[in-house]
């Protein structure tokens, strides 16, 4: 079946190797990534809701809608992963008709978490979200669009007492349920991406890196994971420094906080290219 040229490119990058796979959080951001070379992109949840004045999982699905189609339109050449949250729904027939809005969008991949985003239950039980997956499954396999499905144990960030057992039993269940890579947010080891590795029986493993714990792009290249994506880590970066420049204005009149910025270059002669290049 012959997809679309970004599905194809995706598609065939998960084949062998390992790529980088970077998180841009609007139209700029996403053209200077693609501008330095990376072969696909993907939404960040968190990266984008800081710039609606949000926190990360309190931005309304179709807002998120919109923002994929952005991300597609910004850099059309490129597959765009999606950043899908939830699914935004609870029940499998939720997530499957969710699948099919976010597929309109453009995107060549979409993932679904198992968080269910509330505290007192912060992971679905290990059969609905199974269902969930295979609810997903069906809805991308009835658009024909072979769009790559990414299922995500989210054991790790909702505190579950034994995160590494848990995510490995279940991305070994999603693997069998139809998802086309896997994705445990979390270990920072090269032993526990192995450990995720091995529970995906041979399909494509995600691995977040969300801060400097160690491990280089060989590292993890090396514990057999085919994709790293960075999450929002470069949002909280620029916020980092953002949030530093005016706590030294405000606590002591200090404007060392800019003592590392340079001129708009190399920001203004690159988006002045890209754009000519564009039109």
């Amino acid at each position: 079946m012959a997809y679309s040229p970004q599905v194809e490119t995706f598609r065939k990058l998960h084949e062998a190797g390992c790529f980088v796979m970077p998180n841009p959080w609007d139209e700029g951001s996403a053209r200077w990534l693609r501008g330095q070379g990376f072969p696909a992109l993907a939404s960040t949840s968190a990266g984008f809701a800081f710039t609606r004045a949000r926190a990360d999982q309190d931005v309304p699905r179709d807002m998120m809608l919109a923002h994929l189609a952005e991300l597609v339109k910004a850099v059309p050449d490129l597959p765009i992963n999606a950043d899908f949250e939830n699914g935004y729904a609870d029940t499998p027939d939720g997530v499957a008709a969710n699948v099919k809005l976010c597929i309109a969008t453009g995107v060549a991949g979409l993932s679904i978490e198992d968080a269910t985003g509330r505290t007192e239950d912060p992971l679905y039980p290990f059969e609905l979200a199974v269902e969930r997956v295979r609810a997903a499954r069906r809805a991308i396999d009835e658009t024909g669009s072979g769009v790559l499905l990414t299922a995500r144990a989210e054991c790790f960030l909702t505190g579950h007492p034994d995160p590494l057992n848990e995510s490995a039993r279940r991305i070994s269940a999603y693997a069998e349920a139809g998802a086309d890579v896997l994705y445990a947010p979390g270990p920072k080891t090269s032993a526990d991406i192995g450990t995720i590795v091995a529970a995906a029986g041979g399909k494509p493993v995600n691995a977040l890196v969300y801060g400097d714990f160690g491990l280089s792009v060989s590292d993890i290249a090396a514990a057999g994971a085919r994709r790293i994506s960075i999450g929002g880590a470069l949002a909280r970066a620029a916020w980092a420094a953002f949030i530093e420049a005016t706590r030294l204005i405000k606590d002591e009149g200090s404007f060392r906080g800019f003592a590392g910025n340079g001129a708009s270059a190399p920001l203004n002669p690159f988006f002045r290219d890209d754009l000519k290049a564009r039109s």
